[in-house]
């Protein structure tokens, strides 16, 4: 006699390493299934890319006891509409500190040695003859480093800049006292730390006080050989504002992991420009920590499914 399995809603497809931890233990049912009759027979949510989950979907799922979610970031789940209900959401904080730091230093090289122009113009008709005048980058060791938000992210981009002898200030809703004193860190006002820094990195959760927190005001502050670089979510920039800056070559150049929407328009202005780098979202894209994604968000959702507490949250 088949046993039914516990119906799942997911923004398919998942994962390979996922579905082997799953091991068929739930039946997943695609996002649509929010919407056709049967709905009230889900009974957990698991978001692998940012499917929105507000009020408005739970109010149709009356059967979903708790949310699992495939990363840290869950600012597209209303948490607040799932606390109001009694529904726990996990996700999997501290296992992908380092590798989106990795990203974030990756990005912060590239743009300040103009390296995705250069490989661009290697691989093009135009280059018969070394030119040592061409694509002339700005240098990162002994550069100043701004970072807005001294997380556990962000203190992992202080512990990296240290190895390029970087100065490092940073920016946080309030002081780290034990980043600045274990790390050598110095805290800075927002102000200060655009007009100082040469390269200025985004590591802030979105919340409504981090949404729109650069825009054409604060870009104005930054110095013109200065790079900006987003690994926190796309709507931490005014993205608008940042096309035309760069369009101006008012600051040297940008790099971002996340925009908004993710991904962009096939046509925005963005996506025309030499001086920005736009990369999928590969922050915590590596086969190590995906792994651990995996195995975390699925425990989270089998512990869910049997009306046990959540064993890893924000």
């Amino acid at each position: 006699m088949s046993v039914s399995r516990p119906r799942v809603l997911a923004d398919l497809p998942v994962g390979p390493a996922v579905l082997q931890l799953l091991n068929d233990r739930v039946e997943l049912v695609p996002w649509s299934a929010a919407q056709e009759p049967g709905a009230a027979g889900i009974t957990a949510i698991y978001t692998y890319g940012h499917p929105v989950v507000n009020g408005e979907l739970l109010d149709r799922l009356p059967g979903v006891r708790s949310i699992s979610n495939f990363g840290v970031g869950v600012d597209h789940i209303d948490l607040k509409a799932a606390a109001a209900r009694n529904i726990p959401v996990g996700n999997t904080p501290g296992i992908l500190d380092g590798a989106t730091a990795d990203m974030g230093f990756a990005l912060l090289l590239a743009a300040g040695r103009r390296l995705v122009e250069g490989d661009r113009f290697a691989r093009g008709p135009e280059f018969l003859k070394y030119d040592p005048s061409r694509y002339l980058g700005r240098e990162i060791h002994h550069a100043t480093l701004g970072i807005i938000g001294m997380g556990r992210i962000g203190m992992q981009v202080a512990r990296r800049a240290a190895g390029f002898d970087m100065t490092v200030i940073y920016h946080n809703r309030q002081p780290r006292p034990e980043a600045e004193q274990t790390l050598g860190v110095r805290y800075a006002s927002l102000e200060e730390l655009l007009k100082t820094a040469d390269y200025v990195i985004l590591t802030v959760p979105l919340s409504p006080a981090t949404r729109g927190l650069i825009g054409r005001a604060e870009l104005a502050l930054m110095k013109p050989t200065a790079s900006l670089i987003n690994i926190a979510r796309g709507a931490v920039i005014d993205q608008d504002a940042l096309a035309e800056c760069l369009q101006a070559r008012r600051i040297h150049a940008a790099a971002l992991d996340v925009t908004d929407p993710e991904p962009l328009p096939r046509d925005h202005p963005l996506l025309k420009l030499d001086n920005v780098i736009i990369t999928p979202h590969l922050g915590s894209a590596t086969e190590q920590t995906r792994q651990r994604m995996a195995e975390m968000s699925v425990s989270n959702l089998i512990a869910g499914l049997a009306g046990e507490p959540m064993i890893f949250v924000q």
